[in-house]
């Protein structure tokens, strides 16, 4: 369900603020629950990890981490055109996920207050955690002269509705998800100096240990509830979920190429190791993984991304929009057909396997 709100039009924004991306199914999306059901959810089953995490999350080891030091006071006029075009799309994105989860976690920190002080405690360290990082990324976009509108996105971005079970679901792969982005770069940056630009790549290690203990969090509420793991239709799902995680991590690194190569990392190999680390980690909390190992599965990851690439040349094309209609057709099928065949691939148990996977 999607709750539609007030559009403006971008080119009212003030100089400096850029206007925000067109949204697509792959720009980072603001999402909203329901949140009485969340409030009511019963945690005991689990309580104890979830006390423990969120101490961990109350010490707060990152509060003295974001500090622009005398390497952000400098001119960054000397970085070519090309790579500031992809690194501000790279951090914009990055500054849209992470605002997007701080109203999330915010509204359910308010809203859980009276019924789950130890929710809405959790919430409200997560919130001041994604606050500080979308903050850091928006000064990082001002350092090349542009920044987000945060007031704006709040007020004229789309909300999608998700129950609280596909909340717990994706947050909990979002935050591993980009556990393993960051680090992977983070140790690509320490073997090879000589593509660290900018100093915001400094950061990563403790900012991804910030991602790090949202997803143990989530994890923690995930084996609180049962009905979310053990049973056919948990395992339906969380295939479902690992699936379409890993296609958009998939077509979103392969969009996003020349940056990624223009800090040295092959995109293939990064794509495919975010994917094998994160499906690994997700043992810890799924009843099931994915086959990553099948000689089909990344392939077929890929024929998702050019049938997208298909999809974006039909549609930027002076066709008639009939004939756009009929054309986007054969692509779209082939991104369904190919998330089919992924998806019914056997899957790994994980509970047999878990204390084996790390």
């Amino acid at each position: 369900m999607v709750k539609s709100l007030e559009t403006s039009d971008p080119k009212l924004l003030k100089p400096g603020i850029k206007a925000p991306v067109q949204e697509t199914l792959l720009t980072p999306r603001f999402y909203t629950t329901d949140f009485e059901a969340v409030a009511n959810l019963d945690i005991s089953a689990n309580e104890t990890e979830l006390l423990a995490v969120v101490e961990e999350l109350r010490a707060d080891y990152n509060r003295h981490h974001f500090v622009r030091d005398q390497e952000f006071q400098q001119s960054w006029e000397h970085v070519d055109e090309e790579k500031r075009r992809t690194f501000i799309d790279f951090l914009e994105r990055s500054c849209t996920s992470e605002f997007s989860g701080f109203l999330l976690f915010k509204e359910l920190s308010r809203r859980l207050k009276e019924k789950n002080p130890l929710l809405a405690d959790a919430f409200n360290y997560m919130a001041r955690d994604e606050a500080r990082h979308a903050g850091f990324l928006n000064k990082s976009m001002a350092d090349f002269n542009l920044s987000l509108d945060l007031s704006y996105l709040t007020k004229h971005r789309t909300y999608t509705f998700f129950p609280p079970e596909w909340v717990i679901y994706t947050v909990y792969l979002s935050e591993k998800i980009g556990y393993w982005r960051y680090i992977l770069v983070h140790r690509h940056m320490q073997e090879h100096p000589e593509y660290q630009f900018y100093p915001l790549f400094r950061k990563f290690e403790s900012w991804c240990q910030d991602e790090n203990r949202h997803g143990d969090f989530f994890k923690a509420l995930l084996r609180s509830q049962p009905k979310l793991w053990n049973n056919w239709r948990a395992r339906l799902w969380v295939r479902f979920f690992l699936l379409t995680v890993f296609v958009t991590h998939t077509i979103t690194v392969f969009e996003r190429a020349t940056f990624y190569e223009a800090i040295g990392i092959h995109p293939r190999k990064y794509n495919n190791r975010v994917i094998q680390e994160t499906n690994n980690t997700s043992a810890r909390a799924f009843p099931l993984i994915l086959n990553t190992n099948h000689p089909a599965f990344f392939w077929r990851l890929e024929q998702c991304f050019i049938n997208t690439q298909r999809l974006t040349e039909i549609k930027e094309s002076s066709r008639p929009g009939f004939v756009k209609f009929w054309q986007k057709i054969p692509p779209f099928c082939g991104i369904i057909y190919q998330m089919l065949r992924l998806y019914w691939i056997k899957p790994i148990d994980a509970e047999s396997t878990r204390g084996k996977v790390h």
